[in-house]
């Protein structure tokens, strides 16, 4: 009986041995947190105490939210589709703004007088001065997308004046007059060229109005024709003289010279011989007096002659360019073919009176000596 109790008491004090074994095998030990190692203890147990293991706690700090930078403000834009003397602004600052419409209103006018004839010239050499600062301003005040603003500009007009006066100058053509001049004895006409001249008042106006709206595409100045003088229609008639041949033949000319008729005529004698060179018709006259011409040693002491039969000029007189000198009928029909004449060109009356139809004053009359 009494053996029985010991067993089983010794039993239950073996079982509470380990099981306080198992918790201190568990349960950190104190050397552990002082980083110290500790030897295994071979002693019992005093009890068989269970332990709990506690858990070591952190210290937190709090911790201050970081500092935030403010925002810059943020800069005020120009209402969209804002425009300034047509240039768009919307969206930009005033700063750009400014800058943008000060490029574009410095940009240079370019003007042009035809072909090959291109003048530049700056705003600023032109006296011309924007308000840009002041269009900024009231660009920047409108809420109104699609607000117009306009530009002021301030223009030099003596500048543009002295600009367009030099252009003219530069750009002036005088018109050329179509002459006749002969080929191989065949008068043929140059053609006339007309001139133009700078239509100043407009052309100022043109260069003044590109400067206010800041248009700076090519400007094509303005010209009025100068038609010459004499035109190669005019010419549409010539006359060749052959002295020595006494002949006078009367030309269509044009582009295509055409003889339309050819006279037998008298000349000057060796001692008055008709004059050589290139002339005009200066007048014409019917049934003309002669009178005596001045300083002429065989005309001393005549009279004038009316008209009439015997009258030496005949019924026609076309007086040329060279003096005393004309193209005329004679009633001496023998004299013609021959160098009979004191200068004139002699021709039968009915031949003379023919022609005197068909030609006008300012008529070329070329003298020749074949």
């Amino acid at each position: 009986m009494n053996r029985g109790v010991t067993i089983a008491a010794l039993s239950a004090c073996g079982a509470a041995g380990v099981i306080a074994a198992v918790l201190l095998a568990t349960a950190p030990s104190a050397g552990a947190d002082e980083g110290t190692t500790m030897g295994t203890s071979t002693s019992p147990p005093p009890t068989a105490t269970v332990t709990t293991p506690t858990t070591p706690t952190t210290a937190t700090t709090p911790t201050t939210p970081p500092a935030t930078t403010p925002r810059p403000p943020q800069p005020k834009l120009i209402a969209a589709g804002v425009t300034i003397g047509g240039t768009l602004v919307g969206g930009l600052t005033a700063a750009e703004a400014k800058e943008l419409v000060t490029q574009r209103f410095a940009r240079p006018l370019a003007l042009t007088g035809g072909p090959g004839a291109r003048v530049v010239v700056t705003p600023k050499q032109l006296g011309a001065a924007s308000h840009i600062e002041q269009a900024v301003k009231l660009a920047a005040r409108v809420r109104r997308p699609g607000f117009v603003v306009p530009l002021k500009v301030d223009v030099s007009r003596p500048r543009v004046e002295r600009l367009v006066m030099s252009l003219g100058k530069r750009f002036h053509r005088d018109p050329v007059d179509a002459t006749l001049k002969l080929h191989h004895l065949t008068p043929f006409t140059t053609k006339d060229v007309p001139g133009r001249r700078l239509k100043e008042l407009i052309a100022t106006r043109a260069i003044v109005l590109a400067l206010k709206t800041q248009r700076r595409d090519l400007l094509e100045l303005p010209f009025e024709t100068v038609d010459a003088e004499v035109t190669s229609n005019a010419l549409s008639r010539a006359i060749v003289i052959r002295r020595g041949s006494n002949q006078l033949l009367l030309y269509r000319v044009g582009s295509k010279p055409k003889l339309m008729r050819s006279f037998q005529v008298a000349t000057g004698r060796s001692q008055y011989p008709t004059p050589l060179g290139k002339f005009e018709v200066v007048n014409k006259q019917l049934n003309p007096w002669w009178y005596p011409p001045a300083g002429s040693e065989w005309a001393q002491g005549a009279q004038p002659i009316p008209p009439g039969p015997g009258n030496p000029l005949g019924t026609r007189w076309m007086g040329l360019s060279a003096p005393y000198v004309g193209i005329h009928g004679t009633p001496d029909a023998a004299s013609i073919g021959y160098s009979a004449s004191h200068g004139c060109i002699r021709m039968l009356i009915p031949q003379v009176e023919w022609l005197f139809t068909q030609v006008d004053l300012g008529t070329p009359v070329f003298i020749v000596a074949a």
